[in-house]
């Protein structure tokens, strides 16, 4: 049996049909929501980063009376969209890390913890500790990290996003640990 140029033509259009009709299924990460809602929760259980704060109070002053109206409109039409989310377990969890933030914060300051970008807490230098106190810290360390897996879980049914892009969530959040020490 001879193949013909036709043969090969539908050969060619059926592997055309069969490539193009893969079809990738893509699941909206509503990225802006996550990083507002993390800002605003790292902010309740840490405190507001003073610095960072007024400087951009300033900038949001001076960008309001130097720009025109339709700034003004930019602006409120992007703090309608800042999404708050709470429910009593990211409320329970808000507090207890709120408590926990005072008993790690000065092994943040010693370098001895260590936000990772992965949105987690990781120790750091702790080799002038005693065996009691790593035993100590790698518990609040394990208590921490438990209860962000937590809140992540929790953030990520509050916003209505797969349970699978709760890393996602993570490394969001991870930023504004991060910037929350600086």
């Amino acid at each position: 049996m001879k193949k013909t140029g036709k043969d090969y033509r539908v050969i060619l259009f059926i592997s055309i049909l069969l490539i193009f009709s893969c079809v990738t299924i893509n699941i909206y990460f509503p990225a802006e929501k996550v990083e507002s809602v993390a800002g605003e929760i790292v902010e309740d259980i840490r405190g507001p980063n003073s610095e960072k704060n007024e400087g951009s109070k300033n900038k949001e002053k001076s960008s309001v009376h130097q720009n025109n109206f339709w700034a003004a409109m930019l602006n409120t039409a992007w703090a309608a969209e800042v999404t708050t989310v709470s429910n009593p377990t990211i409320r329970s969890l808000k507090q207890r890390m709120k408590e926990r933030f005072a008993l790690l914060k000065p092994y943040f300051k010693n370098g001895m913890l260590k936000e990772g970008s992965n949105g987690y807490v990781s120790t750091g230098d702790s080799d002038k500790l005693s065996l009691k106190e790593r035993r100590n810290l790698k518990n609040l360390i394990d208590a921490e990290n438990k209860d962000r897996k937590a809140l992540y879980r929790e953030v990520a049914k509050a916003l209505k996003i797969d349970s699978g892009q709760t890393d996602k969530i993570a490394a969001i959040f991870a930023k504004e640990w991060q910037k929350s020490l600086q």
